[in-house]
């Protein structure tokens, strides 16, 4: 494998020292002593280096990394954002399907991480413009609900409205998604992945292989477990073991 050119922007010295180091130790496929203090200098560094992946800071002396990715338009990189925000920011990230690391940075992490990024090398992984433009705006508004979601596909992200998924369905490793409108679209992440990101947004466990959203309910029949009749028709059996607590979810209880 040909080595990864990485650029670290990051306006803190020692947060990119810490960096470099890092991946120089743990990554020697990786040219990594190339580094940028501001989105200025990032931006001359992009041109000038056209690296493979980049480790972006978001705040940097009254800029933020989503200021130098517009201005660069079309992104020829995997970003990885380096970040110290709260838990609530940190969702965003995880509704875009985008890569971070949070600060201060731990070793496992950045592993895990640069990891991503060689591995999705070969089918040239990129994060779209919309899904950072949609980071974005969840980042501002971190307490708001989030109201699409990137959804990874073979063939890169689909953002899709969190309104319009009536189920989810587990697929072996895959998540298949069942749309308002009759659309479906299979995801690479597992429908555990997808549980624990949309369970806040008044998405349900119906079962070990679905996931539905409560507010494509039409009508529930009484049964061992039952069954859950969605918007589309589609009847989705209910676990006898989350019975007791769909019934919670459906009486406004829980």
């Amino acid at each position: 494998m040909s080595p990864i050119k990485a650029l670290i922007i990051d306006d803190e010295p020692q947060s990119r020292s810490v960096l470099a180091d890092m991946l120089e130790a743990y990554f020697p496929t990786i040219v990594s002593s190339h580094q940028a203090d501001s989105v200025v200098s990032g931006l001359e560094q992009i041109r000038l280096l056209q690296p493979d992946m980049v480790l972006l800071d978001i705040q940097m002396k009254g800029e933020t990394g989503f200021d130098l990715l517009r201005t660069l338009g079309t992104i020829e990189f995997a970003v990885v954002f380096t970040t110290a925000f709260d838990q609530y920011a940190i969702r965003a990230f995880r509704f875009n399907a985008i890569d971070y690391l949070l600060k201060p940075i731990i070793r496992e992490e950045l592993i895990e991480a640069v990891n991503k990024v060689l591995e999705r090398r070969s089918s040239l992984y990129r994060a779209t413009m919309a899904q950072l433009e949609e980071l974005s705006r969840n980042m501002k508004n971190p307490l708001k609900m989030q109201e699409k979601i990137a959804v990874p596909t073979e063939d890169g992200f689909i953002l899709i409205a969190i309104a319009e998924i009536i189920y989810c369905r587990a697929s072996g490793n895959y998540t298949q998604f069942c749309l308002a409108g009759g659309k479906e679209f299979l995801s690479s992440y597992t429908l555990k992945q997808y549980d624990h990101l949309l369970s806040p947004q008044h998405f349900f466990r119906a079962h070990r292989s679905f996931l539905v959203n409560l507010a494509h309910i039409k009508k529930f029949r009484k049964g061992s477990g039952g069954t859950i009749v969605m918007s589309n028709e589609d009847e989705i059996e209910l676990s006898q073991a989350h019975k007791s607590e769909f019934l919670r979810f459906l009486k406004g209880e829980a």
